[in-house]
């Protein structure tokens, strides 16, 4: 366990020397003062395939706390966060419980692994604790596995689906076209593949390719043979993390020249395949090119902290936990039941876009706008940051923003 709560950005590791005999849960005795303090719980996986994405998640909620507690914290207090390594669903589920038992924090921000964020979900609803889910995409955890505690600022998967298709279809890269999809073999990628071939196959698209890929999947070429052979007009990557950074730079170097796309996607990624093989059209819930005031200066603070520009997963954990700080003052208390109430009878949020979001009460989604990019010609790129430009805003500026909500199917029953 870490704890950071310091304008210096230093990440003080504390913990009992046993604590690795936990089974790497980490339950470390934390002798400070409780009343000077506001824990918060920082759960993402920073090993394995989503690690990368991990990483900037901690970097963008250190940087949200530094900023709160430089403008006088929280009802005088500051926020100590405390910091964990969420690796897989039974030890994030575990690591969920001791942060709220243990370590008493108010309330949790994180994840990215849609199997761990339900986990850590019903941990929040056991035990009436707030989890803000940063980056996990299911459709199922709005849907079936929705509770009054759980609530998304990241996108669902249909979100994501939907933001990109306008896009797809406008470009005629749908109707009457063979796709060939690969899909992350565990629940996320199910789901997306799920909501994907539902929208390819409604606006008149065929899948005649499908293959699901093992998380720790490395070497591409079994699967970039039978594209080769296929000959499909689309690639589509339903992939996770480093998955996708893997299969862009393979493509590329295979010579592959149909066009690719995904329906689920993170700059990190994207960044981490090379400015020479990046290509295709993505969907973002948010990209650093977002031309407003807060935006860009997110942007700003973000760069100069650590050198390079923030990506979609920072600014899921920079918002949550400015959000929730915004709610702490405005409820004069911490109280996570009351925090709960709060969110969910639409309070609205800066959350450096052209229009506020705010949670939705049937799911508890973060109801918002959505973007689509496209991959830059690699003589145009003017650094290794510079790899899309960004096609627009989904809905368009004054569109009713619940057209990109999952749909109210029924599925959320939200016990009461």
């Amino acid at each position: 366990m870490t704890t950071f709560d310091r304008p210096d950005r230093r990440a003080l590791l504390k913990g009992a020397a046993g604590a690795a005999a936990l089974a790497g849960i980490g339950m470390p005795a934390i002798s400070r003062a409780q009343s000077d303090v506001i824990r918060i719980g920082h759960l993402v996986p920073i090993t394995g395939f989503l690690g990368p994405l991990g990483e900037y998640a901690q970097m963008g909620v250190k940087l949200a706390v530094e900023e709160v507690n430089a403008s006088g914290g929280v009802l005088g207090r500051r926020i100590e966060l405390v910091l964990e390594d969420s690796v897989n669903p039974q030890t994030g589920s575990a690591k969920a419980e001791r942060l709220i038992e243990r370590d008493k924090v108010a309330m949790l921000i994180g994840e990215i692994s849609s199997a761990t964020a339900l986990g850590i979900g019903q941990v929040a609803q056991r035990t009436k604790t707030v989890f803000i889910n940063t980056g996990a995409n299911s459709d199922a955890l709005r849907g079936q596995n929705c509770n009054p505690f759980m609530f998304h600022i990241e996108a669902a998967n249909s979100m994501m689906v939907t933001a990109v298709g306008q896009y797809l279809k406008s470009e005629k890269m749908i109707s009457g076209k063979k796709w060939y999809s690969l899909t992350a073999d565990y629940a996320f990628g199910h789901d997306l593949f799920r909501v994907a071939k539902k929208f390819v196959s409604e606006n008149g698209g065929n899948f005649i390719g499908e293959e699901l890929v093992p998380t720790d999947a490395t070497d591409f070429s079994p699967y970039l043979l039978k594209i080769r052979q296929a000959r499909p007009d689309v690639v589509a990557s339903n992939l996770a993390g480093n998955q996708i950074t893997n299969f862009i730079k393979q493509y590329a170097e295979y010579g592959l020249q149909m066009p690719i796309t995904g329906f689920g996607f993170d700059t990190a990624v994207a960044w981490g395949a090379g400015q020479d093989n990046f290509s295709g059209i993505w969907p973002l819930i948010w990209h650093h090119l977002v031309d407003n005031p807060s935006s860009k200066r997110f942007v700003d603070a973000f760069t100069k902290t650590y050198g390079k520009p923030p990506e979609n997963q920072a600014w899921g954990d920079y918002n949550s936990l400015k959000l929730v700080a915004q709610s702490f003052n405005e409820l004069k208390s911490t109280d996570s039941q009351k925090l709960a109430e709060h969110l969910r009878k639409g309070a609205k949020f800066d959350i450096l876009k052209g229009r506020e979001g705010y949670f939705r009460a049937y799911d508890n989604q973060m109801i918002q706008e959505m973007y689509a990019v496209r991959a830059k010609p690699a003589a145009k790129m003017k650094d290794k940051w510079d790899i899309y430009e960004p096609l627009g805003t989904v809905p368009e500026a004054g569109g009713d923003l619940e057209v990109l909500a999952p749909p109210k199917d029924g599925t959320c029953k939200m016990p009461a």
